[in-house]
């Protein structure tokens, strides 16, 4: 902690001053087929659309190399191997969408799907045991992980993965009540950490429960680093929007404070930014860059490691509204738009998977 605030200290100023490099805004009209370049410092990359037609994406998974993508108002889970077609591998029938909630998070681990999701009673964390092989997959009967989340129309976090310590994160929104935020009792407003069969880690900071941080107003973007360090995107209300590094039995601080205060006892975000300018969702890790999918920012974020008060706009206004991104088994980045959430601008072709070269 004291090594974040000594970097905070010294860059305060340059993070304020949102001294972001935004790329040329292209041309959303275009044909998505075709090739676009963006560039980030000396980095460049190219993007192609691989799926069109998705209604209210959420969430990426990969099975090998088929990509399973979760919608949030339909419930359906959609297989994708290749073909530029999505195929239903099952749909969730106990999840309620309303505003923000719905089917939201997927991750997959030793043949299971794991789901979080909004039902008419709360927000919970599923799995199914996927049936069949590429193609032709299906759901299994549901296995509750963990249920009793608060739910809300809004801030219900739902981002579920994997740590390289073989556990289960996920992240949970305050549910319109901040109180809950700070209430360790409570299940909102937290980075959660289970075994895969829901159980509680003996490690975990605080005994008996799946709490890992708290503090939190809706925090939708969970990330490890090489060196097995987590990292979380966090929407804020007004002021600032975070990307904080994550600590065991951490506190950051909502609803007391919202980005950097420098007060004793919470930790602050290693970077913030407007809301207008971010409202950041689903983020992954390559070869030491933080990749951020942003919705109001309309804009792919990266943020370097090494470097992490700075961080580079890329395609920015070019795919509208952007919900997660992630690492694919090739390589490649693969940004999921989301402009047909209520809040978007469709676009012909929305929403679409886009994969991007790096």
């Amino acid at each position: 902690m004291a090594k974040i605030r000594r970097i905070l200290a010294a860059t305060a100023v340059l993070v304020m001053s949102f001294g972001l490099a935004a790329c040329s805004s292209g041309n959303r009209g275009a044909d998505p087929t075709g090739v676009q370049r963006s560039s980030t410092g000396s980095t460049s990359s190219e993007a192609k659309s691989l799926v069109q037609g998705l209604d209210a994406p959420w969430s990426i998974a990969f099975l090998n190399n088929t990509a399973l993508i979760s919608e949030r108002d339909s419930g359906k889970i959609l297989e994708f191997s290749g073909s530029g077609g999505t195929r239903e591998v099952g749909s969730i029938a106990d999840a309620a969408a309303s505003g923000e909630g719905g089917l939201l998070g997927i991750a997959i681990r030793e043949g299971y799907l794991y789901a979080y999701m909004t039902t008419g009673q709360d927000n919970r964390i599923v799995r199914y045991r996927l049936n069949g092989q590429d193609s032709s997959l299906s759901l299994g009967q549901s296995e509750t992980i963990l249920s009793g989340i608060p739910s809300a129309s809004y801030h219900d976090g739902g981002r579920i993965a994997f740590g390289p310590d073989g556990m289960l994160y996920a992240t949970t929104g305050d549910a319109g009540n901040r109180a809950n935020a700070q209430n360790r009792e409570s299940l909102a407003g937290k980075i959660l950490r289970l075994s895969p069969d829901g159980g509680i880690p003996q490690d975990n900071p605080f005994p008996n429960s799946p709490v890992y941080s708290y503090g939190h107003r809706n925090p939708q973007g969970l990330a490890w680093d090489a060196q097995g360090t987590l990292y979380s995107s966090e929407f804020g209300q007004d002021t600032w929007d975070e990307l904080n590094v994550i600590t065991a039995g951490g506190n950051y601080g909502w609803p007391t404070v919202e980005g950097i205060a420098n007060r004793e006892g919470f930790v602050d975000p290693v970077q913030q930014w407007r809301p207008s300018d971010a409202s950041p969702s689903g983020m992954t890790i390559v070869n030491g860059t933080i990749y951020i999918a942003n919705l109001r920012g309309e804009s792919l974020r990266a943020v370097p490691i090494n470097d992490l008060p700075s961080s580079t706009k890329m395609f920015q206004g070019e795919y509208g509204r952007l919900r997660d991104v992630v690492q694919a088994p090739d390589g490649a980045l693969w940004i999921l738009t989301n402009n047909t959430d209520g809040r978007g601008d469709p676009g012909q072709h929305d929403d679409q998977i886009i994969r991007v070269n790096i």
